[in-house]
């Protein structure tokens, strides 16, 4: 690990003495471990010096992939303890609508998936929010995949009514949906639209206490508006 992080240190490269130097390592032992990890793709050589591998970079690829996800994953948990509301982070990814994180607490849980989220997006919040970000063919498309079904008494009747509904909707326009996909659950979905991306961060509630929905979305959306620069590069997590 140290002959690694030396390597990282030299952007056009080191030779094996001035590595096993810098890392106090015996010459002998330095030249055994620098071949192991070129021969394991560790590391490259080229003329006698030392440049990391494509095995390294994987690694410092994953390590900045979580670190995006921690950003997420902190901002959630703080939010969901500041507001008191379980809060959910969801993109449209590769045809799908996929839930990337939920925060919640046993007092607040989060709706329990019952339905295939991703077979439901005409009913929940976090489904319609995505669902009106993207333009019309890829919506019909997802439609004609996951076609509209009843849930509950509330939901929409059918994909002509949903696709008027979402060409209504605003691109920065909040997203309430009231008992569509769980009976006594009401959401509220708040776009995210970062070039192509189209994300959306949600909070959900008991009907019963329905009055605090807008509220709380509205609290949220004011703190995703400050962060949105921090958040940028980890909206793809």
């Amino acid at each position: 690990m140290r002959l690694l992080e030396s390597v990282a240190g030299h952007e056009h490269g080191a030779p094996a003495k001035q590595l096993a130097r810098e890392t106090g390592l015996a010459l002998p032992t330095a030249y055994h471990l620098l071949r192991t990890l070129v021969h394991e793709g560790y590391l490259r050589r080229e003329k006698g010096l030392f440049f990391l591998g494509e095995a390294a970079e994987r690694l410092s690829s994953s390590g900045a992939q979580e670190k995006r996800r921690s950003t997420i994953v902190d901002a959630l948990a703080h939010w969901r303890d500041s507001i008191g509301v379980p809060v959910y982070y969801a993109m449209y990814r590769d045809g799908e609508i996929e839930v990337l994180c939920v925060s919640d607490t046993p007092g607040n849980p989060a709706v329990e998936e019952w339905a295939d989220f991703r077979e439901t997006g005409h009913a929940h919040a976090i489904g319609q929010c995505l669902l009106a970000q993207l333009d019309e063919d890829v919506r019909r498309d997802h439609l004609d995949r996951y076609p509209v079904q009843s849930l509950t008494p509330y939901t929409v009747r059918d994909g002509q009514a949903l696709l008027r509904r979402l060409d209504r909707m605003r691109r920065t326009e909040l997203v309430v949906e009231r008992q569509e996909y769980a009976l006594g659950t009401v959401c509220a979905a708040i776009p995210i639209t970062l070039g192509a991306t189209a994300a959306t961060m949600a909070i959900s509630l008991p009907s019963h206490q329905a009055d605090r929905l807008l509220v709380s979305a509205r609290q949220l959306q004011t703190e995703i508006g400050r962060l949105l620069g921090s958040l940028a590069l980890s909206i793809s997590i």
